[in-house]
C-alpha cells in the first residue's frame, strides 16, 4: 500500500501532470482529497489508480464527458453495464469517422502537393497558390467547418456536465 502523498508524488507516479490533476479534479473526474496540516492536498492509492484509468481513457481519445460516464459505472460495479457498451459503440463511430476524414485530408493535401513538383520562387509556387484559391473559397463560403482533434459531438450522458 502506497501512504499519502502529495500531488507532486501523484503526478510523477502516474505520469500526469500537476496541472492537468488539478484540472481533473475541478471536473469532477477525481475526489476532493483530505489536507495535510499544512494545507496540502494529499493523495492515496486509490487516487493513483482512478488517475491511471482517467489517463488510460483519454490515450484511447475519449472525451471527458464519455469518461466521466465510465467512471460512474466504475464506482457502482453492480449496475448493468448496457450503457458503457453504447458509450464505446458511440466512440468507435466518432474514430471511424474521424479515420475517414483523415484519409480525405490525406488525398487533399497528395494532391495540393502535386501542384508544385519542383522548387521556384514562391510567387509562382502551386502549393501557396492553391493554398490561397482554397482560403478565398472558404472565406465566401458558409461552410466554416474547422477541425477540432479529439471532439465528438452528442455524447450521452445521464448527468450532463459543461
Amino acid at each position: 500500500m502506497i501512504a499519502d502523498m502529495k500531488i507532486g508524488e501523484l503526478a510523477n507516479m502516474t505520469g500526469v501532470q500537476v496541472e492537468t490533476i488539478r484540472h481533473y479534479e475541478r471536473e469532477g473526474l477525481l475526489p476532493h482529497t483530505k489536507r495535510s496540516e499544512g494545507n496540502y492536498r494529499v493523495y492515496d492509492e486509490s487516487h493513483g489508480q482512478r488517475l491511471s484509468f482517467i489517463r488510460h481513457c483519454r490515450s484511447l481519445d475519449m472525451t471527458l464527458d464519455e469518461i466521466r460516464v465510465l467512471l460512474r459505472f466504475r464506482d457502482a460495479p453492480t449496475e448493468n453495464c448496457g450503457e458503457v457498451n453504447a458509450l464505446l459503440d458511440e466512440h468507435i463511430g466518432h474514430v471511424a469517422l474521424r479515420v475517414k476524414e483523415l484519409r480525405q485530408l490525406e488525398m487533399q493535401l497528395k494532391a495540393l502537393r502535386e501542384t508544385c513538383r519542383s522548387a521556384q520562387d514562391a510567387e509562382h509556387c502551386g502549393i501557396l497558390n492553391g493554398l490561397n484559391v482554397m482560403a478565398q473559397k472558404q472565406t465566401t463560403s458558409s461552410d466554416m467547418a474547422g477541425h477540432v482533434h479529439g471532439a465528438h459531438p452528442g455524447v450521452r450522458t445521464r448527468k450532463s456536465h459543461s
